[in-house]
């Protein structure tokens, strides 16, 4: 789902440097491990620790054919193996010199055997057993410092945010109040905020088919212009015939902006880099939504964020039409935004009637199954077109 949940304006911090990051013990997954599979970079692992090797190949006693066939895979057994090759103690010492991390010991959650139910109510996470099983993120701590100061790999990262979280409350995200409060929203923020704009785009829109495109001042000069001109009677019948269609491509245009943006915008993982910034970055406008999926207050867009999304969208609207086609397209696709974070908050806490609760369904399939699959959140049509439809 689209579901940018965060305020992106925090505080310039700088991540880890390098040299920092280096002299901490990192988290890795096997998965991980397995990438560093050959002479230029040769990793193995032994009883949960991750070690480099690759320096050591060329001084290994045996050749490094040996560590070799074992690259990117574990060699507790093979070390024991006296018939394959006898160790001694000073080789288990000499072998912590290389350690550079260790193993995470995370739990699945979502599974392919996911069941989706009516009556779906997950269960409260133990936050100290958690963060003391995965040694992930702290429930109890805000989140932002802990994830920027991040201790664990990108595949770490991705395995462990896309298992979902639950606590009654909303974990605190920054330590001032300031950002915290800017990083919740309730879900009548969205239309109180957004219905009223997208009104008077469609009210600008319809005095600008009646009089001209370029009748009626800037916004910046005279934001009350296209009341007043409402008020005086200046909107003539034919406008409408002008505005509807356009308003009718803006609500088409939302359904593709939806799909792309959570698809290639939110779940762009493979691409994502193995560093604390992108890391922090993917956790502020997606991440976290997929890690606590029921966070009633981080389930719609802060009005600062959409505004960030919503603002080349809408320059790109203006430089392609006039200004009475565009202004009906922006209303158009303002007022189905609305409709979908609203939908989308029902979908997680609402009982809705039978075509909501088939899509809350396979929304939350999204978060429990399957989430590489089903990114459509108010219709499926754009998962059937692009081939991601998620079986629930």
């Amino acid at each position: 789902m689209i579901s940018c949940r965060l305020f992106l304006s925090v505080p310039i911090l700088l991540p880890p440097t390098s040299s920092a990051m280096s002299k901490r013990i990192r988290i890795f997954t096997a998965e991980d491990v397995a990438l560093h599979a050959s002479p230029s970079s040769c990793w193995v692992t032994r009883d949960g620790k991750v070690y480099d090797v690759t320096h050591f190949l060329a001084d290994h006693p045996g050749g490094d054919d040996l560590i070799l066939n074992y690259a990117g895979k574990d060699i507790g057994a093979i070390m024991k193996d006296a018939a394959e090759h006898d160790h001694s103690d000073s080789a288990y010492d000499m072998l912590d010199e290389y350690v550079v991390g260790r193993l995470g010991t995370g739990e699945n959650i979502v599974s392919d055997d996911w069941e989706a139910t009516d009556d779906f109510e997950p269960e409260e996470t133990d936050v100290t057993a958690d963060f003391e099983k995965n040694e992930f993120l702290d429930l109890r701590q805000p989140l932002f410092l802990q994830v920027w100061r991040a201790n664990f790999s990108k595949l770490y990262y991705l395995q462990q945010v896309h298992q979902p979280r639950h606590t009654p409350e909303s974990p605190r995200l920054f330590g001032p109040w300031y950002l915290e409060m800017l990083s919740r929203t309730a879900w009548y923020v969205v239309p109180t905020i957004w219905l009223p704009i997208a009104g008077y785009l469609l009210v600008r829109s319809l005095v600008q088919f009646s009089t001209g495109s370029y009748s009626i001042p800037l916004f910046t000069s005279d934001p009350a212009a296209p009341i007043r001109a409402m008020l005086a009677g200046r909107i003539v019948p034919t406008a409408f015939t002008k505005a509807i269609p356009c308003f009718l491509l803006g609500n088409f245009i939302w359904t593709l902006l939806e799909y792309f943006f959570h698809r290639f915008l939110f779940h762009l993982d493979a691409l994502l880099p193995d560093h604390p910034a992108a890391l922090t970055l993917h956790f502020l406008m997606h991440g976290i939504h997929h890690y606590l999926p029921m966070d009633r207050l981080r389930l719609v867009m802060p009005p600062v964020m959409f505004t960030f999304l919503s603002y080349p969208m809408t320059q790109l609207g203006h430089l392609l039409f006039t200004p009475a086609v565009a202004n009906s397209v922006i209303s158009g696709a303002f007022t189905f935004y609305v409709l979908y974070d609203c939908m989308h908050y029902a979908l997680h806490h609402t009982r809705l009637p039978a075509y909501v609760r088939e899509m809350k369904k396979y929304h939350l399939a999204h978060h429990y199954k399957n989430f590489d699959l089903g990114f459509g959140v108010t219709s499926k049509i754009w998962d059937y077109v692009f081939n991601t439809v998620l079986t629930v």
